[in-house]
């Protein structure tokens, strides 16, 4: 999930972890970009580990929030991306030639050829979920990664054995876990019964449907802090900050960089498969990550947004951000991740010092 931002009414600001990978705008938008990533050694008969070998990697999802930073991660690693994508120019706006000539932009009906001879795929594409939800909306969010989804599975599946990629990660959220207040989710636990839950469960199914020599790694996104998503600063600069609802909620993020660099580990690490909760190991409430953030900006956190304010905007989807979930990255731990960034307070101070 990414961290987006909605304005309310008085310069107030809604925060709404969203599906991603995936998925999280920096606002609440109708945002409808789908791209993907393939990741292919340059030499398949080469000895090397997948660590030294040269990669060329497609993404869905490329021109989201996620998908550009990992862009930027694994050309600066020496890598070569594709980007599949459903609007060439759209994905030529956000890459232009002149700044990623190394970079390949495939539209849909080409999105097979880069598929063949890949070692791995990543997908990143869906609609954010930050907008006010409508039957329609829902309908649209879910069909965006359930369609994306199954047509990468589709088509790795279709590949003959020889080019078939080894390994395909795929975004998922925590919003799979439903909402609680008291509960601690990890990977173990089971699925929630509201509708973002039912969202994940059916996606994650779709990629479950990959062919089984296929190693499947399904990262469950929560609420993703980077410079995109540092929508809530400037309303404490004016010292209208504040948090949302009750402040009780519980708020599971992670920096953008932690994310990208946890998919990175999972495309080249064989010890990385299943279910892997893309979460910091320090989640906090609602009000401590204000407070935090106002620490940071030298500014009080004085202002809460009352419910109904958040309801007025959001509708049903206020549930996200109001009632919140505690994810904790058991998986990531146990397979000794390093996190360059596990208290918030740390990734907010490098936030703020960027911007």
């Amino acid at each position: 999930m990414e961290l987006c931002m909605a304005t309310l009414s008085r310069a107030h600001t809604a925060v709404a972890p969203f599906l991603s990978a995936p998925p999280l705008s920096s606002r609440v938008r109708d945002f409808r970009k789908l791209s993907v990533v393939c990741l292919c050694r340059i030499n398949s008969e080469s000895t090397e580990s997948p660590k030294d070998t040269q990669m060329v990697v497609s993404i869905t999802g490329a021109t989201g929030f996620i998908g550009r930073r990992l862009v930027q991660k694994l050309l600066s690693d020496k890598h070569k991306v594709r980007v599949l994508t459903r609007s060439r120019t759209k994905a030529q706006f956000v890459f232009p030639v002149e700044n990623f000539p190394e970079i390949i932009i495939a539209e849909e009906e080409e999105w097979r050829k880069c598929i063949e001879g890949s070692n791995a795929v990543v997908n990143l594409a869906g609609m954010p979920i930050s907008t006010r939800w409508s039957p329609e909306i829902k309908k649209e969010i879910k069909q965006s990664r359930i369609s994306v989804t199954s047509k990468v599975v589709g088509l790795i599946n279709h590949t003959s054995a020889e080019v078939r990629p080894s390994v395909l990660v795929s975004a998922t959220a925590i919003g799979y876990y439903g909402t609680s207040e008291t509960q601690v989710f990890d990977e173990t636990s089971p699925s929630g019964n509201d509708y973002l839950s039912e969202v994940c469960r059916e996606w994650e199914m779709k990629a479950h449907n990959v062919d089984n020599g296929v190693r499947l790694v399904l990262i469950r996104i929560g609420i993703v802090l980077g410079k995109d998503g540092a929508k809530m600063i400037p309303l404490f600069v004016m010292f209208a900050g504040g948090p949302l609802g009750t402040g009780k909620q519980w708020f599971s993020w992670i920096h953008l960089d932690d994310l990208v660099n946890l998919i990175c580990e999972s495309l080249t690490n064989p010890s990385y498969r299943g279910v892997i909760n893309g979460t910091a190991p320090n989640p906090v409430r609602m009000s401590e990550m204000c407070d935090q953030l106002g620490q940071v900006i030298g500014r009080p956190s004085w202002l809460p947004v009352p419910d109904f304010a958040i309801k007025a905007v959001l509708g049903e989807g206020a549930s996200v951000v109001l009632e919140g979930q505690r994810v904790l990255p058991a998986k990531a731990k146990e397979l000794g991740f390093s996190y360059k960034y596990p208290y918030v307070k740390d990734a907010l101070e490098a936030i703020v010092g960027g911007l």
